[in-house]
């Protein structure tokens, strides 16, 4: 079993982008919050965010570097905590939130949730409708061999991040199998009290975006909320991988 994860180094979302994170988004909250009822704004430790927030203090930090080298958020020492080292905290940082503009996936799927409610197609049909017109062909044909469709099923991860997803991928049955681990959804409040239509809406999604990318043969199923914070996409392809061929003393 395979296990891939997107890298953070250098692709993360910058600016507004980045709240669509709905962790990043609270910890902005909050220091916004803070420094509007606070008696010290100073800013908040990130061990204060992380008991406000009931998330991990490394998880936390992890963020707020993303949002300071952003320019979303200000880093600055303080001795107000007593003695010992300058402690860091942080606060939000000067007209960071004027041009915090939606992201523009919230802004598809708000035409999506439209479509679907003002016609006869279903959440699903919509997706699959947004993901033929706007992600790009492939004419290559179905897959053969595991690594073509991994490759393909990577492109499709990549529609996922332009959503707002930050997936990991699980492989199983030699590459035919792929859970997507779909962790905090951007859209997680709306899919709580519209699972069937949200939900239906990135099935489709993803059903779409691997037909556009020569795999109708695919299967895709997707679970919601296996835990709070996370559901979970099962994509599979029915087309059979031409076998394996070893080389010979003749052709080798």
């Amino acid at each position: 079993m395979a296990v891939m994860g997107r890298e953070t180094d250098d692709t993360e979302p910058v600016g507004a982008a980045l709240l669509t994170s709905p962790v990043r988004r609270s910890i902005v909250d909050a220091l916004a919050e803070h420094s509007d009822t606070a008696a010290d704004p100073e800013g908040m430790t990130a061990a204060q965010l992380a008991d406000l927030l009931d998330l991990h203090v490394t998880t936390v930090r992890f963020h707020l570097d993303q949002l300071v080298a952003a320019g979303l958020v200000a880093a600055d020492f303080t001795k107000r905590f007593g003695v010992g080292r300058p402690r860091k905290v942080y606060s939000l940082a000067p007209g960071a939130l004027d041009d915090t503009a939606p992201h523009p996936a919230l802004q598809i799927l708000s035409a999506l949730l439209a479509d679907s409610f003002g016609s006869e197609a279903t959440p699903a049909e919509a997706g699959a409708h947004w993901a033929h017109q706007h992600v790009p062909a492939d004419d290559t044909g179905p897959a053969e061999s595991a690594g073509q469709w991994l490759t393909k099923v990577g492109k499709m991860i990549d529609v996922l991040h332009d959503w707002g997803y930050t997936p990991d991928l699980t492989t199983s049955e030699g590459g035919r199998t792929c859970r997507i681990d779909l962790v905090r959804c951007p859209f997680l409040e709306l899919a709580r009290t519209n699972p069937a239509v949200v939900c239906g809406i990135h099935r489709g999604l993803i059903k779409g975006a691997m037909e556009q990318l020569g795999e109708s043969q695919t299967q895709v199923s997707l679970e919601p909320f296996v835990e709070p914070d996370l559901c979970q996409a099962q994509v599979r392809t029915r087309t059979p991988f031409r076998p394996r061929t070893l080389p010979t003393e003749e052709t080798a």
